[in-house]
């Protein structure tokens, strides 16, 4: 049977995912910033994507327009997605500027070492990178898969909600794990994957304040610069496979006021480099990931790091809905399967899930 970690129920998944990003785009942009001070020839592009195969499993030099123009057709592909790339088919092509995209090609050497090195998935356009992996899960893909997304059509938060994921602004990125662990530790799981995003952020800018609002929100200022959805299979006793899924807002110069959101260039007043961030995180979600699984001792390391990282757990006064229900008190710490613990006026009770908000 299925089980989800969030509260209230999935989302139906109901948005089929577009096609992953042909790879010769990437091996492009890899080869144009591996000589970044000299204009390479068309020829010697059309070498590098001949050699490989394209996204669809059928070897490039076999398909029509190959060579030269096939090379100027994807070079009008990348332009039209925003790489600046100057020249055409008589004088070659060279970079402008280093494209902030998270293409494999530039995201895998930043990650090498971790799990999720060699197998990466981009979308230019998609409709949810969660549902895209929960179906690659569902058929075997191997745990470290990474689906990445320029731009989310449905993105998916907690319950109903809505992840705004306009193109090339966020991180919009959903792993594959297959941890030995019983479904009622997943929740452990989320939380370290909220101090994964917030080491992340700090090795980019330590300046940036960073708070973890539990579960699975992170903020700053009070507003929500990251949203974690942790959805799984499993049976009674044991976890078939999960998929995190981690929305960053970075570059998003503004929001509706009704969103009570926030995007790290929106607190710091500078531009983010969404491929250093996407390394990092990746880095750091790896160390957490490998710790848990491998010393079930880390969980308490886990949850006290998560309670000093957050000013929600504790000593705040919070409304929480569950279930058609609210209850209201003061924030009381985290027991020991990390759910949260809220002092009522009549008891102290274990928030199992829900929204929580500030009262």
């Amino acid at each position: 049977m299925t089980r989800d970690s969030r509260a209230g129920a999935p989302a139906p998944h109901n948005n089929p995912p577009r096609e992953p990003t042909d790879m010769r785009l990437g091996r492009i942009v890899r080869l144009l910033m591996e000589h970044a001070t000299v204009v390479v020839s068309g020829t010697k592009i059309a070498e590098e994507i001949s050699s490989s195969r394209s996204s669809s499993g059928r070897s490039s030099s076999g398909q029509s327009g190959s060579g030269r123009s096939e090379v100027w057709r994807l070079i009008q592909q990348l332009r039209g997605l925003g790489v600046d790339v100057a020249g055409h088919p008589a004088t070659g092509y060279q970079l402008r500027a280093v494209p902030d995209l998270l293409l494999p090609e530039i995201v895998a050497p930043l990650v090498s070492g971790t799990i999720f090195e060699t197998d990466l998935h981009h979308f230019y356009k998609i409709g949810s990178t969660n549902t895209a992996a929960m179906a690659a899960a569902a058929e075997g893909a191997a745990e470290g898969s990474v689906f990445l997304a320029e731009e989310q059509t449905a993105g998916r938060g907690r319950g109903s909600n809505v992840w705004q994921s306009p193109r090339s602004t966020g991180i919009y990125c959903s792993v594959v794990l297959r941890p030995v662990l019983a479904p009622a530790d997943v929740l452990v799981l989320s939380l370290a994957v909220g101090l994964a995003v917030k080491d992340a952020i700090a090795q980019v800018d330590a300046s940036v304040n960073v708070d973890l609002k539990w579960p699975n929100d992170v903020l700053i200022d009070d507003k929500k610069v990251c949203g974690i959805l942790t959805e799984m299979n499993a049976e009674a006793t044991r976890v078939r496979y999960i998929v995190v899924g981690i929305g960053i807002n970075v570059n998003q110069e503004s929001f509706p006021a009704e969103l009570n959101a926030t995007s790290l260039r929106m607190a710091t007043g500078h531009e983010w480099s969404r491929v250093e961030l996407a390394g990092a995180l990746l880095k750091s979600l790896d160390r957490e990931y490998r710790q848990l699984v491998r010393d079930a001792g880390v969980r308490e390391s886990i949850l006290r790091r998560f309670a000093e990282s957050s000013s929600w757990v504790r000593g705040k006064n919070v409304r929480v809905d569950e279930n058609g229900s609210a209850i209201e008190g003061t924030t009381q710490g985290l027991d020991e399967r990390g759910f949260l613990r809220v002092r009522t006026e009549s008891a102290v009770r274990t928030v199992l899930s829900g929204t929580v908000r500030e009262s």
